[in-house]
């Protein structure tokens, strides 16, 4: 980067990552980790982050809500996004320049609660079958990891697992945990995660260098002066979920 005025250089980052003048940032209100609320009024962690980096350029911030990562996914992807928030998997860097990730969380099965099935490994067995939420972290990474087992993608994975009767249902742990408590004689967590999920910033691989660094840059300022920790306190979820320092 030169050693223009900070005024011009943000100015500049601003262009290349909002084109249009609003930053555009596609959240995904599947994940309610990352997004609370409504399309209407959206809050989490994600849209603090988005507000906070459009602040710091300057620009207005345009929150494009979806319910699922696939679609907040394909509005990156598309143009229609400037800015996503997604979990970092090889499939997804193909198209997006990711920074390291501000928040980890784990993918965990539910089976049902007579099922012999006690331990990830346990899951991937010829004759199981997982529901996955289509196009979500986990479905991408079950996807390629499990061998023997089959992955049958739905809208939701607790539902597809629910209605079609299958051998263990895939998610995050959060909701899945809720699920299990709220559906206790029917089903059981199985404790043990099967994936870390590391959840990013991330934008087109198009961006200029410096637009990349700046994002990775203030990824990694907001995590060390508690701007994370705080937003995911605000959102009542657990501050725990911190990313460590990349």
């Amino acid at each position: 980067m030169t050693d223009a005025p900070y005024d011009a250089r943000t100015a500049a980052l601003a262009t290349d990552l909002a084109p249009t003048g609003t930053l555009r940032a596609s959240i995904n209100l599947g994940n309610p980790v990352l997004a609370q609320g409504t399309p209407a009024a959206p809050a989490g962690i994600t849209v603090d982050l988005a507000r906070e980096i459009g602040a710091r350029l300057g620009l207005p911030v345009e929150l494009l809500c979806f319910d699922a990562a696939r679609k907040s996914y394909e509005a990156m992807a598309t143009g229609r996004a400037d800015l996503c928030f997604l979990a970092v998997d090889p499939a997804r860097e193909a198209e997006v320049a990711f920074t390291a990730p501000y928040v980890l969380i784990e993918g965990v099965y539910v089976v049902p609660r007579d099922s012999a099935l006690r331990t990830p490994a346990d899951v991937d067995a010829p004759g199981v079958r997982v529901g996955v939420k289509a196009g979500s972290a986990y479905d991408l990474h079950l996807g390629r990891t499990l061998a023997h087992a089959t992955v049958v993608r739905g809208e939701e994975g607790v539902d597809t697992f629910a209605e079609q009767g299958l051998e263990a249902g895939a998610g995050i742990r959060q909701p899945m945990t809720a699920y299990a408590a709220a559906h206790p004689a029917e089903v059981r967590l199985i404790d043990e995660r099967f994936m870390e999920i590391r959840q990013a910033v991330g934008t087109t691989l198009d961006r200029s260098p410096e637009t990349v660094a700046f994002l990775r840059t203030t990824v990694e300022e907001l995590k060390a002066n508690g701007f994370v920790s705080d937003a995911l306190a605000r959102a009542g979820q657990d501050p725990e979920l911190l990313a460590p320092p990349a």
